[in-house]
């Protein structure tokens, strides 16, 4: 008999949100262990929020999470949420994953140290270490900040839009990382637009207005009619015809944050 899958994390009637604004509704969902999950949906569908909930950092109102292990989750934010002003390098940038273990005064070990170059060089980052956070392109922004949470060695790994808004060669950069990442052990989850690092995950949640639409592996979630049926609920009686698949070259959000990659004929 087949054993179910370990769950890292498991909620089960989840509501969170603000005052009077409920974003999660009564959300029941899992996150099976060291795999990757896609959290798919568009804007205000409650991507966000879940993951600041899976975090940690963003309170229930009512329901219960339950946690399979208790180290502390690792979250990267969207690049955008970190100022050009602050003046760091991508060395101090990086190092600061460790601060969940040595806190932000002690001194680094050598260890310390070999983690935050072998997060460096696992994003091919390593020979801008010395470069300022704020001098980067986007793309090596971003890999700054993943460099940053692998350092940090979670068990969670929680990524908000890791790969919007980059060229090809910088997502699938951070992909490949994000998978290697998992196959040793980390539970991924990345809430993104890019149908094509959602198609590569292991699992998806599909969101739509802080309720879980549908759960399972990608192939089976990620269908033309599915999509459809999310961004443009008007059109539900055209046929899986009338969507049309972005050419995988292209950015999957069409250039507009929270879009599909494209309308229905």
């Amino acid at each position: 008999m087949p054993q179910p899958t370990p769950y890292e994390v498991a909620l089960h009637h989840v509501t969170a949100g603000y005052p009077r604004r409920p974003v999660l509704r009564r959300l029941t969902a899992s996150v099976p262990r060291s795999a990757t999950t896609a959290v798919v949906g568009p804007n205000g569908s409650g991507k966000s929020t879940l993951l600041s909930v899976l975090a940690g950092v963003h309170p229930l109102t009512s329901g219960v999470l339950h946690r399979g292990r208790t180290s502390r989750p690792c979250f990267v934010v969207q690049r955008s949420a970190v100022a050009d002003t602050l003046p760091l390098t991508v060395r101090e940038t990086v190092t600061m994953g460790r601060w969940a273990h040595r806190g932000a005064w002690r001194r680094l070990t050598a260890r310390d140290r070999s983690v935050v170059d072998a997060s460096m060089e696992q994003l091919g980052i390593l020979e801008l270490a010395g470069r300022q956070l704020g001098e980067l392109s986007g793309g090596q922004r971003q890999r700054a900040l993943v460099a940053q949470g692998l350092a940090q060695e979670a068990d969670l790994f929680l990524l908000d839009e890791p790969t919007t808004g980059l060229d090809m060669a910088a997502r699938q950069s951070i992909t490949d990382v994000l998978r290697t990442a998992a196959a040793q052990g980390v539970t991924v989850v990345q809430a993104t637009h890019d149908l094509d690092a959602a198609r590569a995950s292991d699992h998806c949640l599909l969101l739509r207005d802080g309720r879980l639409v549908e759960e399972g592996r990608p192939d089976e979630v990620l269908t033309d009619s599915a999509l459809r049926r999310l961004w443009y609920p008007a059109h539900q009686g055209q046929s899986d015809a009338g969507f049309r698949r972005t050419p995988s070259t292209a950015p999957s959000t069409g250039g507009a944050a929270g879009a599909p990659p494209a309308a229905p004929r």
